[in-house]
């Protein structure tokens, strides 16, 4: 028979978080991505003067959420890295490429809770109570980009660190 040492149980226990986390994280990003988001904006929400206020509760709070799930994924995957180097003193390209990701997603974590949320919330902010909300302002297209640009990034970013660390186990080729 078999056993399993204790760091083994232990280590497979922080890779199944480390695979909820990454799994609830990005599952709840494509949620707000292609539901919540297109439904807002195909019923009008997006030209109601409120909106910008509502958005940017939303996402603060999501991105919020995300720094959350990146810091804890980063950690794990240092925390593995860190064990193989002290056990076979040698780390695999697997587990350079998962650190290098999960620095990544924590980056992208950080610019969009820090940098392009406020910037989106105060530029979609209506000052004027008695002037109706015409358009959306003209940087806000471009920050969109950004935004939409630093998704797609996190999306395959967490993918890949997905496949990471469910294939873990295996050997590398």
């Amino acid at each position: 028979m078999a056993m399993m040492s204790n760091f083994e149980v232990k280590e497979r226990d922080w890779r199944s978080l480390a695979l909820l986390t990454l799994g609830f994280w990005l599952s709840g990003s494509l949620l707000l991505d292609l539901v919540v988001m297109p439904v807002l904006y195909t019923t009008g929400m997006m030209s109601d003067a409120n909106f910008a206020t509502t958005g940017y509760t939303l996402f603060n709070v999501f991105n919020h959420i995300e720094v959350f799930c990146a810091a804890l994924v980063l950690t794990i995957v240092l925390g593995f890295r860190h064990h193989h180097t002290q056990m076979a003193a040698s780390v695999t390209r697997r587990e350079n490429w998962s650190v290098s990701l999960a620095i990544g997603l924590l980056a992208v974590a950080l610019l969009l809770t820090y940098l392009l949320t406020p910037q989106m919330g105060a530029l979609g902010v209506q000052l004027n109570l008695f002037q109706p909300v015409t358009e959306t302002p003209a940087g806000m297209n471009q920050l969109h980009g950004i935004y939409w640009t630093l998704e797609a990034l996190k999306l395959v970013a967490g993918g890949m660190l997905l496949g990471f660390l469910y294939r873990h186990d295996r050997p590398t080729a």
